[in-house]
């Protein structure tokens, strides 16, 4: 029998956890833990099928444990993408081997990609899956919807199964024309110019537009800019089943870095300047943001390494959340039942998962930096290396099972 004992709740209560996993007698102080449920990643690329140099599940589950993650919803812009019934199937299988490789509990749901020509196989995945992922805009992989037509169609199915539509909301004109317009260019900052605001505003706009017309949830990824937020916060006004996540590189980074960073500060959308992210940490106080989804998108070291126009788009992220979040926290930035709203409870009700009884204790007292030979991720490395911060996870207690994240690696 294990016993944690003096943890604190979010309520500022002590508790104390009992273990009984037949290991002998042992106490741990949590002094300077807290608890939190085990967390709800709605966002992330484990890049199974076809990117196993990338990440896989095994690997995946590792950094989601390692995060306080005991819930993941991944993406379908594979190799091949999880855009048929049997794709599907096959995804399904490869990931539960994996994970049963890994000898952690993760949990899972699927995102069935859409493209222009495979709306007869919705219908046949529609009870497999947790819901439609519409690319509006290019990103990794070759999914993609730009076509009004085509996003009525999907709209008109979604309606039709009680399907809820997950957006990557930039404009692929947009990104085409300035891509063109600034194809000789090599400074990274480009990427934030050519992926504009407008891209994204004109695509929010039209979303908007789709889900006046058919009432469908629909579940807006990745917000990084202020008119965004103003787009979403008057269709929420307005009754609108509209829901935003944005992600962590969105409040922790921004356009200044890119001298720094290089190609390990590319992803899409791109990072914006600090007053949106000041926005964004204002709609997060607001509840304007519900989500914070890591896009978790690990890509090699050496792939981030190329110049710009070679480099992929995406970062890392799912074992770097909480203690950015904890941190950010502590320096009074969100309080704790927003944090555990955007990192369990909301996700949670948009999507209708019945509870987890798991625990994530974080330890919230002691800082260090963020050392990426630590990371159980693929990629191992993280825009955030060096930075000092609380919040890293140290044991998660699931069906009376005592993981020690701190012996993951």
């Amino acid at each position: 029998m294990t016993i944690i004992t003096k943890v604190l709740t979010s309520d500022g209560a002590r508790q104390s956890f009992t273990i009984n996993d037949g290991f002998g007698d042992k106490t741990i102080n949590g002094e300077k833990l807290l608890a939190l449920p085990g967390l709800i990643d709605p966002h992330v690329h484990f890049r199974v099928p076809g990117m196993e140099y990338k990440e896989d599940w095994v690997t995946g589950a590792k950094a989601a444990f390692k995060g306080g993650y005991s819930v993941v919803f991944d993406m379908p812009n594979t190799q091949p993408a999880t855009t048929t019934q049997q794709r599907l199937i096959d995804k399904i299988n490869i990931i539960d081997n994996q994970i049963k490789n890994s000898g952690l509990p993760l949990k899972y749901k699927l995102f069935f990609g859409a493209d222009k020509n495979n709306f007869q196989e919705i219908e046949k995945v529609k009870d497999s899956i947790v819901g439609i992922k519409v690319f509006m805009g290019s990103s990794t992989g070759e999914l993609l919807m730009d076509d009004l037509s085509s996003l009525h169609a999907v709209y008109a199915l979604a309606k039709a199964f009680n399907l809820t539509i997950a957006l990557h909301a930039e404009d692929e004109l947009i990104i085409q024309e300035n891509t063109q317009k600034y194809a000789l260019e090599t400074d990274f900052k480009y990427h934030s110019i050519i992926r504009s605001v407008d891209a994204a505003v004109r695509a929010v706009t039209t979303v908007i537009q789709l889900v006046k017309t058919y009432g469908v949830k629909s579940y807006i990824l990745h917000l990084s800019s202020f008119e965004e937020i103003e787009l979403v916060k008057q269709a929420k006004l307005a009754g609108l089943p509209i829901f935003a996540e944005t992600c962590p590189h969105y409040l922790f980074l921004d356009d200044s870095m890119y001298d720094e960073l290089q190609g390990l500060g590319k992803m899409n959308p791109p990072l914006r300047n600090k007053v949106h992210q000041d926005y964004l940490w204002q709609a997060v106080a607001d509840g304007v943001i519900d989500t914070i989804g890591s896009d978790h998108a690990p890509h090699t070291l050496d792939e981030k390494q190329q110049p710009l126009c070679k480099c992929p788009s995406g970062v890392p992220g799912i074992e770097t959340t909480l203690p950015l979040m904890l941190t950010a926290y502590k320096q009074g930035k969100v309080s704790l039942d927003r944090l555990i709203g955007l990192l369990h409870d909301n996700p949670q009700r948009i999507f209708n998962l019945e509870p987890q009884n798991n625990w994530v204790l974080a330890n919230i007292v002691d800082y260090k930096p963020l050392t990426n030979d630590k990371l159980c991720t693929k990629s191992k490395w993280s825009p955030y290396a060096g930075m000092n911060l609380t919040g890293y996870p140290e044991y998660f207690i699931s069906n009376n099972r005592l993981i020690n994240l701190q012996n993951l690696e």
